[in-house]
């Protein structure tokens, strides 16, 4: 089957990458990890959503690419004239005031041809093999998929949702993928796609994401299999990093992370009761003793008497 699907990229002059309308970070991440190896063949390749990307997806690299529709990508158009041997000398264009000319010289013997015979061609933005990620309905592709104009589109369907209709040329969806991303890696290494630390980053980041890294108990063999694979080629486990650095922070740093207890309305009457019952040391140092009277000299008016006789 992954032969199959290479053969129609071979054959392909037009790629197309569909996501659904529920952005998830697993879907897009897989779309745009298998978007950016293409590319990187050489391929016309493009990607649309009839959602808008949002900040969450901002983790995604490459996650500008993403279009609204595929007419964005539409392509060239052709002026076709009709052509009889030696009756146009050369072609040249000059731009003017904003305009493209394109001038037919006529050869020696005049154009053959009027104005009303030159014909104008725009040739399709819709692709000739159309992957589909992560969208269990075609309806879920909305304004970007036309059954009509896509009625020559080979199709490949790739999901893990348990409700997929199946549908396309071929089917690579099953709820036994506990990721969309690790279905795309396996696809991308069996058919040695070109993988950049970019684009392993992209497969394990959509892997952890679908597995809440790896503790989903759902998490299948092929997972953990490409998370290897991928971190072979470059990507990260940036999750596991900062916990790491969690759990190697001094104890003074890392208390600041804990909740702080704040001493309920209870809790603070019982403090002021035991300050009132067991009072400082230095507060209690002479109580229960005997005071002592001061002299009666300390007591009565001070005379000073002079040695001199007045």
């Amino acid at each position: 089957m992954f032969e199959q699907i290479n053969d129609y990229i071979n054959k392909a002059n037009k790629i197309g990458i569909a996501v659904g309308k529920t952005l998830q970070i697993d879907d897009l991440a897989g779309a745009l990890a298998l978007y950016l190896s293409l590319e990187k063949q050489g391929k016309n390749v493009s990607i649309a959503s009839p959602a808008e990307t949002l900040v969450q997806h901002s983790v995604i690299f490459g996650i500008d690419r993403v279009k609204s529709s595929f007419d964005e990508a539409a392509g060239d158009m052709t002026v076709s004239f009709p052509y009889q041997e030696g009756e146009i000398e050369k072609i040249s264009y000059t731009l003017e005031d904003g305009f493209l000319n394109i001038i037919v010289k006529a050869g020696e013997e005049g154009l053959s041809f009027s104005e009303k015979d030159v014909v104008f061609k725009r040739s399709s933005g819709n692709p000739d093999l159309l992957f589909v990620v992560g969208t269990p309905r075609l309806s879920d592709l909305e304004k970007i998929f036309d059954p009509h104009a896509f009625k020559d589109t080979a199709v490949v369907n790739i999901d893990n949702k348990a409700d997929n209709q199946g549908f396309g040329d071929i089917v690579l969806a099953s709820s036994s993928f506990s990721s969309v991303s690790e279905k795309v890696a396996d696809l991308m290494l069996s058919l040695n796609f070109p993988m950049d630390p970019d684009i392993a980053q992209n497969l394990l980041l959509g892997i952890e994401d679908a597995t809440s890294s790896f503790q989903n108990p759902r998490t299948s063999s092929l997972a953990f299999e490409m998370a290897a694979n991928l971190l072979k080629k470059g990507a990260r486990r940036k999750n596991v990093e900062q916990s790491v650095r969690a759990e190697n922070m001094p104890e003074e740093e890392s208390s600041i992370f804990a909740p702080q207890k704040t001493p309920g309305f209870q809790e603070a009457r019982r403090e002021e009761r035991r300050d009132r019952k067991n009072p400082p040391q230095d507060q209690t140092r002479n109580i229960g003793k005997p005071k002592k009277n001061p002299p009666m000299e300390w007591l009565t008016p001070k005379i000073y008497k002079g040695s001199t006789n007045i």
